[in-house]
């Protein structure tokens, strides 16, 4: 998980995040939202990193768009790059957003959210002029709670984000693992998850579980080979 390629280290949040549009490609029936009490398809596969800012005293993020097109090394450098947009300050998207909301009253921000998401999800009306991307947070959310030093964490659903799919990237360390009858130190990470019942039943979420883990274990088998990022024409 940390060769280098072209520039890029590859991290498990990356593998996760191709792992993730792997299953959810395999498994299209996951790979939709709920709106107005019915389910509708997503027409691509978009996987969406928080990015922590300011020290981490903030949240922001980024959409990989058509994750399950792209290899790891490609996955890798966009997060890569757009991520030190956004840390920068440089992300028009992220900036616009970041001051819409400062002007917007705490108390008024809860229910702003919930109304753009009806106006954007159920009356699917562009607001784009408003600086509000449609389905910002895309098909899956992850998040690497392992840059913060931590095993493990919670992965609660963002109703906003209409996503159905959070997964958590834990810290790698050293840990005791049985094989072939004896104890070795292995590196190991856990994987935190969190589906929307109401959209992924526990047939798909198993079958996608698996899919995210044999990736994550083995990513030659999985992607093929490493290559370079492909540099755009």
């Amino acid at each position: 998980a940390n060769a280098a390629s072209g520039g890029v280290r590859l991290t498990p949040t990356h593998l996760v995040v191709k792992a993730i549009a792997k299953a959810l490609a395999e498994t299209p029936a996951a790979n939709g939202m709920i709106a107005l009490g019915r389910v509708y398809l997503r027409d691509s596969v978009d996987v969406y990193c928080q990015v922590a800012t300011e020290g981490g005293r903030d949240l922001s993020g980024v959409k990989i768009r058509h994750a399950d097109r792209k290899s790891p090394h490609d996955v890798g450098a966009e997060l890569q790059s757009s991520a030190a947009a956004v840390r920068e300050g440089r992300d028009a998207g992220s900036e616009s957003t970041k001051k819409s909301l400062g002007r917007v009253p705490d108390f008024l921000l809860r229910p702003l959210l919930r109304l753009t998401g009806f106006l954007t999800f159920d009356l699917r009306l562009n607001l784009g002029a408003l600086g509000i991307a449609y389905d910002q947070f895309g098909s899956a959310m992850v998040s690497n709670v392992g840059g913060f030093g931590l095993h493990n964490g919670l992965a609660p659903l963002v109703p906003v984000s209409r996503s159905p799919i959070v997964l958590l990237v834990g810290e790698v360390s050293e840990r005791p693992l049985a094989e072939h009858g004896a104890v070795i130190a292995a590196p190991m990470l856990n994987i935190g998850a969190t589906f929307d019942h109401r959209l992924i039943d526990g047939f798909q979420a198993a079958r996608m579980a698996r899919t995210v883990i044999e990736a994550v274990k083995d990513p030659g088998a999985a992607f093929g080979p490493p290559v370079p990022p492909s540099r755009p024409s």
